[in-house]
């Protein structure tokens, strides 16, 4: 629990995520509630315990409450050609995880309930009206990778054109190339001042966490050696078939 405890403070003025106000006349606010997971490592042992607090976004009605929601996602072709190129070239693999990725975004009017547990008598009629976005909102994709491309492009990377969710930089003959999934963040490339220079420009930008090497990505476990990296989907196919109630041990015979 103490873990899940460092999780609550989005809520706390210190963050700056949310005011105190009365419902406007004619607005909607939108419910809350907490969701407790558990993140594992890619062997399947406990890495941390998590506590978010999201928005009830289904609830929400467009062209009301939000407008546009596109947000691009990592492709996995392009990730299969990033990790091709850095096992033919040698290049290393980074991975960084932003923390409350979307607390960084700023956001438009948008009200919510009081998050549960946190109503006292200073609460009593008022909600809460969001100054930065919340997991769960519809515009929160939206609004969070476009305060992240307006931060790297600033940092004088490029936006590539075939996958919006990948970035580069060329000084001189090296390069650095850069792609995102929501929060997840995997840099490689052949400048290593460079490499080094983007993970403290991104510490700066935003709260983020320097995983190490790349071992666990869109649900693929990646194992490196000096001449090739081995991709295994053996702990996704196992959450899979513990989900689906699926018991291992169960023999069939075949005709």
């Amino acid at each position: 629990m103490e873990r899940c405890n460092e999780r609550r403070d989005v809520c706390s003025p210190k963050k700056q995520t949310r005011d105190l106000v009365q419902l406007p006349v004619g607005k909607k606010a939108v419910g809350c509630k907490w969701v407790f997971t558990v993140k594992p490592t890619p062997e399947g042992l406990i890495d941390r315990y998590k506590a978010r607090l999201v928005t009830k976004g289904y609830n929400q009605t467009y062209g009301i409450d939000y407008d546009e929601t596109f947000a691009p996602m990592a492709k996995m072709g392009t990730m299969r050609t990033l990790i091709s190129c850095a096992v033919n070239f040698g290049w290393p693999f980074h991975q960084l995880d932003v923390k409350n990725a979307f607390l960084h975004d700023d956001l438009q009017e948008v009200y919510m309930e009081i998050p549960p547990g946190f109503a006292n008598n200073q609460t009593v009629g008022k909600v809460c009206r969001l100054k930065k976005s919340l997991y769960g909102l519809k515009q929160s994709p939206r609004a969070w990778f476009d305060r992240f491309r307006r931060a790297v492009c600033d940092m004088g990377y490029t936006q590539c054109n075939g996958d919006h969710t990948v970035f580069y930089k060329h000084k001189g003959s090296f390069i650095t190339i850069m792609a995102v999934y929501v929060d997840d963040i995997i840099i490689t490339g052949d400048d290593v001042e460079e490499i080094k220079f983007l993970k403290e420009s991104l510490g700066k930008a935003f709260e983020v966490k320097d995983l190490g090497p790349l071992r666990y990505f869109l649900g693929i476990e990646i194992v490196r050696s000096q001449k090739r990296i081995l991709l295994s989907q053996r702990k996704y196919v196992l959450d899979l078939l513990a989900e689906t109630c699926i018991c291992l041990d169960v023999v069939h015979v075949a005709p």
